[in-house]
């Protein structure tokens, strides 16, 4: 009994927390989040696209033009595995041997990622940008750096969002267009999106920050399979090759501790980041160790993009809330759910100003003063109860010893008519049952219960 008690115990407990689990699973990809934190990345990922073609522009026939560097037909076998790996890679650039048409083809990309910038039409230009991305860098694989990957991961996941919502000129459009119209038609609604919370954002979120551990873990892997960085010289060779500096820090020199102190840390965050980012209590400080890696890249390194970058990658992390208090719009305080009595804890409803929270604190207080209530009314009626059935054995007793004595004084023929016993015992000589020999099919019972209310918590009590 007791091993099937725990049996079913346990059973009930991992049911419980697999029901736990799935409800978090789903919040975590699946629960509605605001755009502000993509859309400040849009902004940055716009501007860092826009520079990288512009980039490209002031010498477009060295970087893809028909006398490229590396023409079409080696960046076509650098792909299809005449000269490598084959990868899955294609670009239309491949087939396009006009240096008028790729000036063309370079001009709209240009125009594409300034207005995916700016927010304009992010519906559309989203998507675009992210396509010239795809056929520029599969065109100009040999001539691409760690700023041409971040800035192609961003832009795949920003575009399939509604990251024009705010901080826009989409934003702006709608506003003008139809001021605070809460229903608008759909065609117009997904061309110019409102600011309200979406799946597809929490989406987004949640594919780019895991898409950042990938890098981080596996980039931090690859530096530990190299020796300078288990010696802690790895920081030191960085700071000290002139082809990449650009802030001369070599006096450090003088502290070898520092930098390798500094390489071992390093290292560290990089390999654990996919586990540090997670938990509120270490993602402040892994932050801004990402911030001081990024920043002495820019700084010391000459990649001033790329660290940049880096550093806007990393704030897919900050929560739009807080963007949205620097704002000026009211954030809704936490609920704790515990406080929450069942039915309103499984409540998707939450509360979206103080005035709320504080009408279901007082609703809350009420339902439990209205509970402990009903439990005292319970306690008392069941005291109640338990007394009217001590009374009613303390009879049924007195009712078997009487007729105990008249059972003996029949045993002994003493037992007359009009006897005292049967006077007590409230029944006659016929209702005895024992002529026969029988015993007695039932014990008498006490039918004065039968009109008690059970479901009257304010009965008398027993004279």
């Amino acid at each position: 009994m007791i091993a099937m008690l725990s049996t079913a115990v346990l059973g009930g407990r991992l049911k419980k927390s697999a029901g736990e689990f799935l409800d978090a699973w789903d919040d975590f990809w699946f629960a509605a989040r605001h755009i502000e934190t993509l859309a400040v990345l849009r902004i940055i990922t716009g501007a860092m696209l826009l520079y990288s073609h512009v980039v490209l522009a002031t010498d477009l026939d060295s970087f893809i033009g028909v006398d490229a560097w590396i023409n079409n037909d080696t960046s076509r076998a650098l792909h299809d595995g005449t000269l490598g790996e084959p990868t899955a890679a294609w670009s239309y650039l491949w087939d396009i041997n006009s240096p008028a048409l790729i000036g063309v083809h370079h001009f709209i990309t240009i125009l594409v990622a300034a207005a995916f910038m700016v927010g304009f039409l992010t519906r559309i230009t989203g998507p675009l940008a992210w396509w010239f991305q795809l056929m520029v860098i599969h065109r100009l694989l040999g001539s691409l750096f760690g700023l041409d990957q971040i800035l192609t991961y961003c832009v795949m996941y920003l575009a399939f969002t509604p990251c024009g919502a705010v901080f826009s000129v989409d934003a702006w459009l709608r506003r003008r267009l139809f001021g605070n119209a809460e229903s608008i038609s759909q065609k117009w609604n997904w061309l110019l999106p409102d600011d309200l919370p979406s799946v597809s954002a929490n989406v987004a979120t949640r594919l780019l920050q895991l898409h950042l551990c990938v890098i981080y873990l596996f980039g931090g892997l690859a530096k530990a399979r190299g020796q300078l960085w288990w010696d802690g010289t790895a920081m030191w060779f960085a700071v000290g090759n002139y082809e990449y500096q650009s802030l001369d820090v070599t006096f450090l020199a003088a502290y070898p501790r520092f930098f390798t102190a500094l390489t071992h840390l390093t290292l560290f965050w990089e390999v654990f980041y996919c586990a540090l980012i997670w938990p509120r209590w270490t993602r402040p400080l892994t932050l801004a160790t990402a911030v001081a890696v990024h920043g002495g890249i820019a700084l010391g390194l000459g990649m001033a993009t790329f660290g940049l970058m880096m550093i806007a990658a990393n704030g897919i992390f900050i929560s739009p809330l807080m963007i949205r208090r620097w704002r000026g719009i009211e954030v809704p305080e936490p609920v704790d759910a515990a406080r929450l009595e069942p039915a309103a804890a499984t409540s998707k409803t939450i509360p979206s100003t103080k005035a709320g929270t504080a009408a279901i604190d007082a609703d809350l207080a009420k339902r439990i003063a209205e509970l402990e209530k009903g439990e005292e009314a319970f306690r008392k009626r069941y005291v109640k109860l338990k007394r009217r059935e001590a009374k009613v054995e303390e009879r049924n007793e007195r009712i078997k010893a009487t007729k105990a004595k008249i059972r003996a004084k029949l045993e002994d023929g003493t037992l007359v008519r009009g006897d005292k016993l049967l006077d007590q015992s409230g029944i006659g000589l016929s209702g005895i049952g024992l002529d026969d020999g029988q015993e007695e099919s039932s014990d008498h019972a006490d039918d004065s219960l039968s009109g008690y209310d059970l479901l009257n918590p304010n009965g008398d009590e027993d004279s």
